[in-house]
């Protein structure tokens, strides 16, 4: 039973949609993750550390990588050490400090997660093709809002 079932008509409606979106992410995340596996053999974890080096093309030290990610160290250090010793991406010394480095992606790990890259796009066009142009942006300017407001309770409670 998905978390959505759960719900009843008793419910707010706002639980309900929140269910609905938490529902819709992780059908959306799994099929993902299998395709990811299935055609690249490899993991989302590892995909989203691409990600954000391709985004970084100097490269990230491991504590940006880390929080970017909203993970722990130790996670992105073992996605890291794999993905040196496939050759994917590369470590750094940092110039100054002797204890941290940087990483970047490889030529070999930028033409992968390029790869990736694209047929992780169409995965998400066809996750939302069911909705029309105008309803994915009816809906993304709707979570904008309350992307904004929820930002803006957190910004005034501090």
């Amino acid at each position: 039973m998905d978390m959505e079932a759960r719900a009843h008509s008793e419910h707010p409606e706002a639980l309900r949609l929140w269910l609905r979106m938490l529902t819709c992410t992780q059908l959306v995340e799994k099929q993902v993750r299998s395709l990811l596996r299935e055609r690249f053999d490899t993991t989302l974890p590892r995909f989203d550390l691409m990600a954000q080096l391709e985004r970084a093309p100097a490269g990230l030290k491991m504590n940006e990588l880390s929080r970017r990610m909203m993970v722990t160290g130790g996670n992105v250090t073992g996605i890291t050490d794999q993905l040196v010793a496939e050759g994917l991406v590369e470590r750094i010394d940092v110039e100054g400090d002797r204890r941290a480095y940087r990483v970047r992606l490889t030529p070999k790990g930028r033409k992968q997660f390029n790869d990736m890259a694209r047929e992780h796009e169409s995965w998400i066009v066809q996750a939302f093709s069911g909705l029309s142009d105008k309803d994915i942006s009816s809906l993304h300017r709707l979570l904008g809002k309350v992307k904004d407001h929820t930002i803006a309770r957190q910004e005034a409670a501090l």
